[in-house]
């Protein structure tokens, strides 16, 4: 396995051993399945409220002998959306949730794809952490169309093999850019984490791209995408920190395999077969001859990873 080396993490307190396995957690899943969750909950600006909630999440999808489970964008810190909260963060809270949270996965034996935000060069990132079963951070994402002020452009495109399958990332409104899902599965990737926290209910006429933008990414790639999107809050639907829920699971064909509704906050579950993701629409497209193909294998040479 090839990683580039810009793109893993290399703080020590993310990069954990491996532990043993934990009494009652889930057996490996039979050789071409997956089972994979999308965790749909509000959190909160405080990181140790929001790590102690997650933690507790992740809890439930391992009993529920999950894989791998998804969180929403920036859910270590409730998708703070105020400018005054990014100019007193301190990276620590969120280095510290993140050490927590890791620390979890390795105990449960569950890869965890985080919603947070991180720091480089001293500019904050709206960004997932990648961590496989064992409990090592394979990487970061960072997301590379912005919808907010508060973070700086990511301006990497990864594929890491989570629980054994390459898959790639997205954030919020890179849903709107098909390059960044169509690149990676020709690069190889079968899978596609979503996370988001998009405009809440009150935003009416958004509602159906939304649920429409994750289900063509899946179909026009041949390849799963799980969704994990922050719900709408009852007591709130105004607020910037949630959204209008609707985490799903998309089959390549399109096949919408299970779905949340606006206001729960549960877990969204279904055991995949990865066969079905042989990624046809995305190799044919960067296989065949004219000008669309070559410029989708010269641009395939970007996504960095566990590429074919």
């Amino acid at each position: 396995m090839k990683v580039s080396r810009r793109s893993l993490v290399s703080t020590g307190t993310l990069s954990l051993a491996v532990s043993p396995v934990a009494s009652g957690q889930a057996t490996a899943p039979p050789p071409g399945e997956l089972r994979v969750a999308a965790c749909q909950i509000l959190t909160f600006p405080d990181t140790r409220k929001s790590t102690e909630k997650i933690c507790d999440w992740i809890g439930k999808a391992a009993r529920g002998k999950a894989d791998v489970v998804l969180f929403p964008e920036a859910a270590v810190c409730g998708y703070a959306a105020d400018p005054a909260y990014w100019k007193t963060a301190n990276p620590s809270d969120f280095e510290a949730a993140e050490s927590a949270i890791t620390a979890e996965a390795r105990r449960l034996h569950i890869a965890v794809i985080l919603g947070t935000a991180h720091w480089e060069d001293g500019k904050v990132h709206n960004s997932v952490l990648a961590i496989d079963k064992d409990g090592r951070a394979k990487g970061r994402y960072s997301k590379t169309f912005l919808a907010e002020p508060w973070p700086v452009p990511g301006r990497r495109l990864p594929v890491w093999s989570i629980a054994g399958v390459r898959s790639s990332f997205i954030i919020c409104h890179d849903i709107r850019y098909p390059e960044l899902v169509r690149l990676p599965a020709a690069a190889g990737a079968q899978i596609c984490y979503y996370a988001s926290n998009e405009s809440g209910l009150v935003e009416e006429h958004k509602l159906s791209a939304y649920r429409a933008m994750p289900i063509s990414r899946a179909t026009e790639n041949s390849i799963y995408l799980v969704m994990a999107n922050a719900p709408a809050d009852a007591n709130n639907v105004r607020s910037p920190s949630q959204s209008h829920g609707n985490s799903k699971i998309v089959h390549p064909n399109g096949t919408v395999l299970a779905e949340a509704g606006f206001f729960t906050e549960t877990l969204v579950t279904a055991t995949i077969d990865l066969k079905a993701a042989d990624r046809a629409m995305a190799r044919r497209a960067a296989s065949e001859t004219g000008p669309v193909s070559l410029w989708l294998r010269e641009g395939s040479k970007l996504v960095e990873g566990d590429v074919t």
